[in-house]
């Protein structure tokens, strides 16, 4: 049976609302100054960004581990475009893996990329039925300082 997943937002005032979800961990949402926030903490619309990059970068780092990669550093840029009209979803989000090491393959980076994009993350599975999202790699090679690029699709 799926594990069942659950937050509670509550508002402190203004804009602002206090969320916390089942780890117990909290964070602080609110808005602009042109909406009536304080600029207290994230969009929700950042958030779900913010959970996109966890969620591949958690498959992706996890994979290059198990592939004996030797990572040094990385790093998941995401990008979202919105609709100019309501609701304004995601209409395209880029996500960018950097990733940092020695000796990496190309091979193994763009295979853990498309494991993460097409099988194990769910964020990536959620908001790719309504926006279309490209994911994109570059490898960085700490001892040559050169750099290789590539995209799924």
């Amino acid at each position: 049976m799926a594990k069942t997943l659950s937050a509670t937002v509550t508002l402190k005032d203004g804009m602002a609302f206090d969320a916390i979800a089942t780890s117990g961990h909290k964070v602080v949402l609110d808005s602009d100054e042109s909406v009536g926030g304080t600029n207290e903490g994230f969009r929700p619309m950042e958030m779900l960004l913010v959970g996109l990059g966890g969620c591949t970068g958690m498959d992706v780092i996890s994979i290059l581990r198990k592939m004996h990669q030797e990572v040094t550093g990385y790093q998941v840029k995401v990008q979202g475009n919105r609709a100019e009209e309501h609701p304004k979803v995601y209409t395209e989000i880029t996500v960018e893996h950097v990733v940092k090491g020695k000796r990496l393959s190309a091979d193994s980076v763009r295979r853990a990329v498309e494991l993460s994009a097409t099988r194990y993350c769910p964020a990536s599975a959620m908001l790719g039925k309504s926006a279309h999202i490209l994911h994109k790699y570059r490898i960085v090679d700490v001892e040559t300082d050169t750099e290789q690029v590539g995209s799924l699709g």
